[in-house]
């Protein structure tokens, strides 16, 4: 047994796992990363691209797609803490665009059939994605709300930088169409932590990254992670894939060298805009599991963190969010959270998120336990991919004590 109470035999049987979802060609490669009790165990399987010579390696750069979530939730909860943001107080006052809200009155309903709000959106509803706005699981055509906003290009699908206009005309575009259900009302995924982006910006005075960049990433050593990758690491840059629905092949989702990622977008998506590494990572997903500490860097104080991790939703609201997250868990600020136990790793009280772009993280604080998921390979729908269930399932059963 491992000195952080982990088994070297069943670490082993992790690897081999992993490595057969890489013989049958489900992505080209894979990095993982356990860490328990501040042993850490990193493997990098496979190869950076489809046909690639160069391997996957520990400090192997990823699209972290919706993994974003919980950095900005964090961010926020920073101004908050610095009362410069009020999680209840409405953010007309950081964005006029949003404010006066209209309200459809029906989802299939023309886009000028609708009612006033009946309040302003709060902080905590972009946290608790409770803003009345957001991405759906329907065809972008399906209802004329979605077809505007897909035509709009405010980010109702996959991670997609190149297409997105700056943030004031992200948030012009946005205020310019009604919310689909009342603010507060109802679980709608996504478009909450884009907003905080821009309110992250503008309550700061500072653009999103380079604010999260001195409050985030270099106190924790994040060096690897940001909104695009530099020249000089593109070629520890993974290439990303999409499953072709028809053939079941992978195709080619955005490219290292030339791809989306590799310049400064013109919106730095809070939703779904960063890359990072399996270390760089961890050192986040520790600093909450360490109530807020990393070293001796204080980022939160350890009731923000408790907060980001207490369940936010009622009934109603994790009825209506169960197509994102499954029976067993619910949402707190940026992150989901366990509720209860129904396979070997449901453990109640682990909160993280996944990456629709084939990432995933948890941290697990009655295990004192960080888990991360690092593939090219795009989920193709909210229900977990083998590699997912198998990845999680590996985790806890290498735990020997």
């Amino acid at each position: 047994m491992c000195s952080g109470g982990l088994s070297r035999a069943r670490l082993d049987r992790m690897h081999d796992v992993m490595a057969k979802h890489i013989e049958r060609g489900i992505a080209p490669g894979i990095v993982t990363l356990v860490s328990r009790r501040g042993e850490v165990h990193i493997d990098a399987i496979g190869m950076q691209a489809l046909g690639g010579r160069i391997p996957m390696r520990r400090d192997t750069i990823f699209r972290i797609a919706s993994m974003t979530k919980p950095i900005t939730a964090v961010a926020t909860m920073i101004l908050v803490e610095e009362c410069r943001l009020r999680l209840d107080e409405p953010v007309d006052r950081l964005l006029p665009e949003l404010a006066g809200r209209q309200v459809l009155k029906r989802l299939d309903g023309p886009l000028d059939d609708t009612v006033p709000a009946k309040r302003p959106i709060t902080v905590r509803d972009l946290l608790t994605f409770r803003m009345g706005f957001g991405q759906m699981l329907a065809p972008p055509d399906a209802y004329p709300i979605l077809q505007a906003a897909s035509e709009q290009q405010i980010g109702m699908g996959p991670p997609n930088p190149a297409m997105m206009p700056a943030p004031d005309e992200w948030l012009r575009r946005l205020g310019s169409l009604p919310l689909i259900r009342q603010p507060g009302e109802a679980w709608l995924y996504n478009t909450g932590s884009d907003v905080l982006g821009v309110v992250i910006a503008r309550a700061s005075g500072q653009p999103l990254e380079l604010f999260l960049r001195e409050r985030i990433f270099e106190p924790l050593g994040m060096q690897d992670t940001g909104f695009s990758v530099p020249a000089e690491k593109l070629d520890r840059f993974a290439t990303s894939y999409a499953t072709n629905p028809a053939s079941g092949a992978l195709d080619l989702y955005d490219a290292a060298a030339g791809g989306q990622w590799s310049r400064p977008p013109a919106f730095p998506s809070g939703a779904g805009g960063l890359v990072s590494t399996s270390d760089d990572y961890l050192a986040f997903g520790q600093m909450l599991l360490n109530k807020g500490r990393h070293g001796k860097e204080r980022i939160l104080s350890r009731l923000s963190v408790e907060l980001m991790t207490t369940d936010q939703l009622t009934p109603e609201q994790q009825a209506g969010a169960e197509v994102f997250l499954g029976a067993n868990r619910s949402w707190g600020f940026g992150v989901a959270i366990v509720t209860r136990r129904d396979d070997i790793a449901a453990v109640p009280g682990r909160y993280g998120w996944d990456g629709g772009l084939g990432i995933s993280w948890c941290s697990d604080p009655k295990e004192d336990l960080v888990g991360i998921l690092l593939t090219q390979q795009a989920w193709t729908s909210p229900d977990p991919p083998k590699i997912w269930l198998d990845f999680w399932t590996s985790v806890y059963q290498a735990i020997d004590d």
